[in-house]
């Protein structure tokens, strides 16, 4: 079990360095070039914030842009959002697929440990990657800060990385369970998914008709101006985020383990 685990990390660790330093580099360049545009934001808070709809997708009628923890939402929270929500689908989406796609199941399946047992090292193998690429972004986050002279709101900060923390596991809890069912490389469906929950989130923002089923997406409850604005979580958001993570385990637990049946 321990050789599998490490075997599984040593193939994601280049995955998991390039995705961390692409997106938490991104978002620590907008931290540093706060301080070059503030005047400037000053000057468009007011305009940002009279956009309507679109200010209302990006929660700029919530949080002034013009300010730090405002500028973070808008700016460093959608980089972070979608950096993160992809990355969980990267990691998940063919760990499990992969072994019958790339004909090394046979192998795996000869050596004396149980589907099950694989199916949750190779879940544990999802966790650490996105733990990791979590930990990695919010330390280069931190790392501008510090650069920028600027004080941390660290309690609205934790709160909100804990949240994209689930988000991410949500996510890769979906793209696990199509890996279970699937024999082939899936990723483009599952980077697919990832911007359809995204594009709904937005427009449910805007449309109060969709505004009521917001929670279907799990960016609702992830959003960063909500968190860093009012330092609240929609708590329904959380409890079903938490429930189709569940869901989303136990039916690739069943369906993997039940190929040995075939």
């Amino acid at each position: 079990m321990r050789y599998i685990y490490k075997h599984e990390m040593k193939q994601y660790w280049k995955t998991l360095l390039l995705w961390s330093v692409c997106v938490g580099g991104m978002g620590m360049a907008c931290i540093l070039l706060y301080s070059s545009m503030r005047e400037e934001m000053a000057g468009m808070a007011e305009s940002f914030a009279a956009m309507g709809a679109f200010s209302a997708a990006f929660g700029m009628d919530q949080l002034s842009i013009a300010t730090l923890k405002g500028f973070y939402a808008t700016e460093v929270g959608t980089i972070h959002e979608l950096g993160g929500a992809m990355f969980a689908a990267v990691v998940s989406m063919n760990i499990l697929s992969k072994e019958e796609d790339g004909h090394t199941s046979e192998f795996l399946f000869s050596l004396p440990i149980a589907r099950g047992k694989v199916v949750w090292i190779k879940w544990c193998v999802v966790c650490t990657n996105l733990l990791l690429f979590h930990l990695l972004c919010g330390g280069l986050y931190g790392l501008g800060f510090v650069l920028l002279g600027e004080g941390i709101p660290g309690k609205e900060l934790l709160l909100y990385h804990a949240m994209q923390l689930l988000l991410g596991l949500e996510l890769a809890g979906i793209c696990f369970a199509v890996s279970a069912f699937s024999r082939q490389n899936r990723l483009g469906l599952g980077l697919g998914m990832v911007l359809l929950f995204y594009a709904y989130d937005l427009v449910s923002r805007v449309d109060p008709k969709l505004e009521k089923f917001s929670v279907i997406s799990p960016f609702a409850y992830a959003n960063a101006s909500r968190i860093l604005g009012t330092g609240e979580i929609a708590a329904k958001g959380v409890l079903l985020g938490a429930g189709v993570l569940v869901l989303a385990l136990g039916t690739a637990y069943v369906k993997y383990t039940g190929k040995d049946q075939m």
